[in-house]
Parts: structure tokens; sequence; C-alpha cells
């Protein structure tokens, strides 16, 4: 390696402050401790190509850190040796230059060293650098033409990159690499500097893949070469067999099937995108907060992820795939459905990284397999996959139940080839605003679901006028295929039957998108939005005089700080009078004064929008609301009956909410919660054994009962659903007729009581609670398809009966007794 001299080094340094008179980065991991740096050790960069270039951006983030110099020697004490850096490839030829792998005298050097001296060690820090892989405000369509990343290389191209995309260069520190290790492990010279170029260049690769993603071949090639895999080969014969079609005709129907599924991913196109939708976040959020990714990064260059975030709107995927892009990431394949392939918007879509599926692939078996087949493709290619496991967009603002299909067909895309790890990544998305949210509530009250449309982007660039607040992206605790599958099916490795029909797969697919679905919720944010909508609609006419809301939001920050529902659960930071003001800016509230002071409220129209965002978070009260029924509705209750309630209750309660804790578990977060709400003094604990509820006069009565409306109304589902079965009688009225009766009555409850929620007469609901008497064997379908029940059902209604007041106890029976008699349908 060249040895710098006083002139060398004085033009180096000139031509980095000249480059950087330029230059703009964005910085990853640029600390000794993030590093693992030991001061005492000398550092020695690693650098993939030779570029002068790189070594100047190296140098000058370097400086500013504080960290040991490149472009220093190796060893600060000494005047001469190698300097701290070297390169494990060098570009060969003129014009097109490719990289050639070298062994550095550097690193040979500093591999004998070590060798010859067992009291020493070197620390290698891999240095990565993306020209032009960074998004910011500055970029133009113009730099789209030179992408030094993705190319064959040459000078003129590499200045023209740095020309191009200089302002948006990334540049990645990675965690040190011990040689000392390496060499402990006894090896021949030879054999240890084979071995560490080897580890270096793996690890240069994994990144590459984590923050530009792995080589996919054009998707011409990309098709043919799922067209002739043994599976669809299979396929095509099946398919020509069955429609007496010949294996031409079959297989051009694999090729269009696989045409209309396949993505077409494009960077520049990525690019384009980061430029428009840089502008249009900007002009529709105030922010995008993004919390919990740093675990994900790391996990990234290790797996093959799959992001499942929950599905609040139809710029989900646009927000999340923008997230992973700033942050260095590669922005996922998306499965999207067939009704979003329209002209132009489909095309854009498709090459930002969609590929379409049809909404069902029934008696289709050839679109099946070709459909199997490209998902195994992208997975065990390490390219990172997103999909909602809900399905459709959630019109009430509640995490849904998952749909099964796509968790399916990843985890047997893993049973054919485990080789390639996944990891799935729960993301929860969240908004102060959604744009969407009026059009959710009019569905909610029967209007039917308008089709989509490339006219709604003109709709959307519309709305860009009013003011959206932020949007909030949290990333929740991965799940890894392999260990979920070693703890809920060990014999899974052994049982690899053919067809991959083994029989404990529907159930571990249930299992898992449960435990995805949780882990979205986990991840809830709880935002300002979230706290007002909470507060007001728990309120009597959604109006509260300014000290009581603040004192209400504060009380709820308090509470779910002392008690946070998981470790991944982020909490504005805002006080209550912040939020009262963010609330006003972003138009939701309305603000009337008088001599006593300020009041705010909710409109009706607003009240029923609010309903969407306090059910964004609806699960991380359940448990203080649940308690809090209980004593607004009795006086006084050992921890025992306590217990005992909510045992009964938590099974509905876990699969309406998808709560996080098993039934010990639950329990435990129960006495935490008692313990809690005590030191409030919104219950009291007595040396007696008895928790009491405080006085009826008090300001925590109040805020006890307005506490306990957050999930009153779940529990008034449950108690109606149960009232009518009994009013039915055992073995008298089918599921389906059940569910219709319980849905009308809570409409005519919703009338009677002010209940402006259209989630509340929600049918979806219904139908989940009676299957959940199902499961639970509370109740059994008959041979003529009647629900009959025993006295289970009579123990839940009992302890139902505690958490309500008496007023809504009553409405129900009262109704429930002139329910008229199910009509039979022929």
């Amino acid at each position: 390696m060249h040895r710098p001299n006083t002139l060398s080094r004085f033009l180096f340094h000139s031509l980095r402050k000249l480059l950087f008179t330029w230059v703009r980065t964005t910085v990853h991991n640029n600390t000794a401790q993030s590093l693992g740096i030991q001061p005492d050790k000398p550092v020695c960069y690693v650098l993939r190509n030779r570029s002068l270039s790189d070594l100047m951006v190296v140098e000058h983030e370097c400086r500013k850190a504080g960290l040991p110099r490149p472009y220093a020697f190796i060893h600060s004490g000494r005047k001469n040796g190698d300097q701290a850096y070297f390169y494990l490839t060098q570009q060969r030829g003129v014009l097109l230059q490719r990289e050639h792998p070298e062994t550095a005298d550097t690193l040979a050097n500093l591999l004998r060293e070590t060798e010859e001296h067992p009291d020493r060690d070197v620390q290698l820090v891999p240095v990565s650098i993306f020209w032009g892989r960074a998004p910011d405000k500055e970029q133009s369509a113009l730099k789209l033409l030179f992408d030094w990343n993705f190319s064959l290389g040459g000078r003129f191209r590499k200045f023209m990159a740095i020309l191009l995309h200089g302002r948006q260069t990334m540049v990645h520190f990675n965690p040190a690499m011990s040689l000392r290790e390496v060499v402990d492990e006894g090896q021949e010279h030879c054999r240890t500097l084979r071995k560490v170029g080897r580890i270096l260049r793996v690890h240069f690769r994994q990144l590459r893949e984590s923050v530009i993603g792995p080589d996919l071949s054009h998707r011409r090639i990309l098709v043919n070469g799922l067209i002739h895999t043994p599976q669809i080969r299979k396929a095509i014969e099946a398919e020509a067999a069955a429609r007496e079609i010949t294996l031409i005709e079959a297989e051009n129907k694999a090729r269009q099937y696989a045409n209309e599924i396949a993505s077409d991913y494009s960077y520049p196109v990525l690019r384009f995108l980061d430029i428009v939708l840089t502008w249009f976040w900007n002009k529709l959020y105030d922010g995008l907060s993004i919390n919990n990714i740093e675990p994900i990064k790391a996990l990234s260059q290790k797996y093959s992820v799959v992001y499942v975030p929950c599905h609040r709107s139809h710029i989900d995927y646009l927000l999340l795939s923008y997230a992973l892009y700033y942050e260095g990431l590669t922005p996922p394949h998306i499965a999207a459905g067939i009704n979003l392939n329209m002209p132009v918007v489909g095309t854009i879509l498709r090459k930002g990284g969609a590929f379409f599926m049809r909404r069902t692939f029934r008696g289709n078996p050839l679109y099946s397999a070709v459909f199997h087949e490209y998902m195994h493709t992208l997975s065990s290619r390490g390219f990172p996959i997103e999909y909602f496991v809900e399905g459709g967009r959630s019109r009430t603002g509640r995490t849904l139940n998952p749909k099964t299909g796509m968790l399916s067909i990843s985890l047997k895309s893993y049973l054919r080839d485990s080789r390639r790890p996944i990891l799935f990544v729960p993301v929860y998305i969240g908004y102060e605003k959604l744009l969407e949210v009026s059009t959710y509530m009019s569905e909610l009250r029967g209007k039917s679901k308008k089709k989509e449309s490339p006219l709604d982007v003109v709709r959307t660039l519309a709305a860009l006028r009013d003011q959206f607040g932020k949007a909030w992206i949290n990333f929740g605790n991965p799940v890894r295929m392999g260990e979920f599958l070693d703890k809920e099916v060990p014999q899974w490795q052994q049982d690899q039957s053919e067809g991959y029909k083994q029989e404990w797969l529907k159930k571990a697919t249930n299992t898992l998108a449960f435990k995805i679905a949780s882990g979205i919720n986990s991840a809830a944010v709880i935002n300002p939005i979230n706290l007002i909508a909470m507060a007001l609609l728990s309120s009597p006419r959604h109006a509260l005089g300014e000290q009581e809301l603040v004192l209400l939001i504060e009380i709820y920050q308090r509470l779910l700080r002392k008690s946070p529902y998981s470790n991944k659960t982020v909490i504005t930071d805002m006080d209550g009078h912040s939020i009262i003001r963010y609330a006003k800016k972003l138009d939701l509230l309305n603000k009337f004064s008088d001599s006593l002071g300020e009041v705010y409220s909710l409109d009706e129209k607003t009240a029923v929008m609010m309903t969407y965002y306090r059910n964004n978070v609806l699960h991380m009260f359940a448990v203080p609301s649940l308690l809090s029924c209980l004593f607004i509705n009795n006086n006084a209750m050992t921890q025992r009956e306590i217990f005992r309630v909510c045992s009964i209750l938590y099974p509905y309660l876990q699969s309406e909410l998808f709560l996080r804790w098993s039934k010990r578990g639950f329990l435990k977060v129960v006495t935490q919660w008692l313990e809690t709400l005590a030191s409030e003094g919104l219950i009291i604990s007595d040396h007696d054994g008895y928790y009491r509820r405080p006085d009826y006069s008090s300001v925590q009565f109040v805020t006890l009962t307005v506490l306990s409306r957050a999930i009153a109304q779940t529990l008034e589902r449950f108690f109606m659903v149960i009232s009518l079965l009994i009013s039915n009688h055992s073995g008298n009225i089918k599921q389906e007729t059940l569910e219709n009766q319980s849905r009308v009555l809570a409409q005519r409850l919703s009338i009677i009581h002010g209940l402006n929620a259209p989630e509340f007469f929600d049918k979806a609901l219904f139908k989940n609670f009676i299957e959940q008497l199902r499961l639970n064997n509370v109740v059994e379908i008959t041979q003529t398809n009647k629900l009959n029940y025993g006295d289970e059902v009579k123990m839940v209604a009992d302890e139902a009966f505690k958490v309500l007041t008496s007023e809504v106890r009553h409405s129900i029976l009262q109704t429930t007794k002139t329910q008229p008699a199910p009509i039979e349908e022929h």
C-alpha cells in the first residue's frame, strides 16, 4: 500500500475538503460504543472497492465522529507502516471496470503481526458507502440517469454518480471484527487470510442486500424461470389433462398468470417515487415518527424479512416502503389486490415492488401453483416481502381477524426450503387523521363499498389542503419462523410429507396469525388524537371543561406509563394542554367559552369519526376499563372474585382485541393494574383483602366511571348475544340468525342510549364472539345447524351482569324478552 508523504497528505485532505463542498451524507452507526471499538487496540477500516472518493468520505466521517482515522497509520505511535484501511477488491479495465478480489498487503501484514504477537489484536471495521441511496428533498429526476450502486462502473461513471447523487450519500459503519479471534482458531496463515476475506465479503454482501436488496433477474427471465420449475411443469401437465388442452396452451396460460402476478421492480422508479412521496408526506403530514427499527436493521442482514403491518389506509404500503427506504433498508415486494392493477396506477405500483393477487385461488390450481412458486422465489432469494394479514382495510379502527392464506404460503415455502430463515415483523401504522375515515363510517352504516378508480388519486390530491397531523410507524417484536415451529411443532423437521399437507399446518398457521396480530397491537402508538378520542367519547355528551379534560388525559398517560401494555408501546410526550391545542389545530374539537372557562366538545359527525381513533388503542385500555366496570357496579370485591370474573371474560376479550397474554399471564397483569389503580386512588385496597371503589362524590369515582366506558360497549355486545341465546332456548336458533338478531338489537340500543358508534353493531364482532363460545365449548352446533348450550352460558351471563350497569342490563333483558321468534329462511 502507498505510504503518504507530506505532499500526498496535503493533496488528499485538500481534495477531501473540495469533495465535501458538494457531498452530503447520512451516516449510520458511527460511534465507538455502537461499533464496539476498544480504545487500546488499533483500528483498520475495510472498504469493498478501491475508490479514493470512498476513502475520503470515510476519513471525513471519522474526523467528525472522533473515531480513529483511516488515512493515518494503524499504529498511532509510529511514523511509518501501513495506513488504517484496505480494499477487498480492485477495479480492472479502462472504460467498463469490473471488480476483482485482491488480498491487500495491509491485511496480510496485520494478520502476520497478530499471529507472531499473542498479546496484540486489530479491530477491522467494514464501511459501506452507497452513492445516491439516502432519500432527500434535494433529489431531481435527472439523477436517475446514473446509478453507481447497481451497474458496471468506470471512473467517468463514478464521477457522474458523485456529481448527481453525491448529496444523497449513505454511509454504514459496521461493528468491529476482532482479528485475534480468527487467529486463535489456530489455522495456518494462508487459510486464515482466505477466511478473513471470505467473512468480510459475506458481510458486505449481506449489508448490500439489506440496503439495496438481492439481485433479481429481469422480469422476463424471472417468469421463464418460474415456468420451468418442476412444480410449475407438474401443474401445467395437470392443467392440460384437466382442461383437455395442449401443453403449449397450458404453458401459455401459466406464463400469463406469472406476468399478471410478478412485480417489475425498478430502482429508478423507486427513486422517482421517493421524490414524489417526500413532497407528498411533507404536504400531507406534519411529520413521520419511526420507532423501534434498529433491531430490524440488524436482523435484515440474516433473515428473509416478511413485514406484516396493520391495514388502515391505501397509503399504508407507500408509507412503510418510504420509511424503510429512508432508514436504509430495502423496500419490500408488496402483495396487492388485483383491484389495484388499474391503468397507470397499477404500472407505477408494479415497478415500485407491488405484485398482484386475485381475491380467491379457488378452482384454479394452475394460478395457485404459479403464485406459490413466485412467493417461494422471492423468499428463498432473501427479498423482503410485505402483506396485510387482515386482508382488507379496517373500517372500525380495530385490528381485524387475520386471513391466513398468505401466512400459509410463507409457511409452506419455509417447509420446502428452510436454509434461508424467515422473520415476520409486525408493524403498527397509526394516523392522527385518516384520509378515508368518513368513507369507512358510511360503509359501516350500510353504504356499499366504492370500487377503486384512478380518479382516487385526484381526490387524494384535493385533500392535501387539510391538515392531517403526524403519521406513526412502530415496529413490533419479530417472530422467527424456525423458533416458532420449534416451539409449536417440535417434530416439524421430521414431518415433511409429500405435498406439505401436514396435519398440524392449519393449527400452526392460525396460532402464527394470532401471534402476529397481537404483535401489531403490542406495537400500537398512543398519539394525541387517540387520547382525546378516548377521553371525550367516554364523557357524557362528548364534552368536558378544559381542566377536566386535561386531568383525564394526563391520568390516562400516567396509568399507561405505570403499566405499559408492552415493551414496544409508544406514548406521546405532549402534556394535556398541548394535546388539546394540537387537536384543535387539526379541526377535531369545538370550543365554547363562558365565565367559568373553556369547554371542549365533539360534534356528532366528528364523534362518529373519533371512534376510529379510539378503537386503534382500545386494547391498551381493556384491562383497566374492565376493572373499572367491576368497581362501578360493585362496592367491594376480593382479589379472588376479581380473578374469577376476569378469567371467564378474558378469552372473549382476547379474541376480539388480540390481547397478548396467556391466561396465567393475564392474571399477573390484572394484579399489576389493581396496584396501579390503587396508586392513583381510583380504587382503595383494604387490609382485610378487599378492593373498594372510591366515594361517589369524589373526582376519583368520576374518573373511574369515565375509564369504565372504554370497554363497556364490548361487554354489552357479549351480554346481548348471551341474552338472545337464552331467550331463544337451546337448540332453537342458527348461528347466522343469532348474528342477525344481535345486530338488530345493537342498532336499537345504540338509538335508545345514544351510542353513536357504527362498529357497535358490526356483524363481524358478533360472529367472532359466537365462534369463541363454540371454541370454548360453551355452545355447540347440532346436526340441524342449531346452537345447543348448557349451564356454562348462564355462568357467563351471571359474570357479565357484574360488569354492566343496571340500566343497560334492564334494556337488554326487556328487549330480548320481546324479541320475535327467528324467521327460518327457505
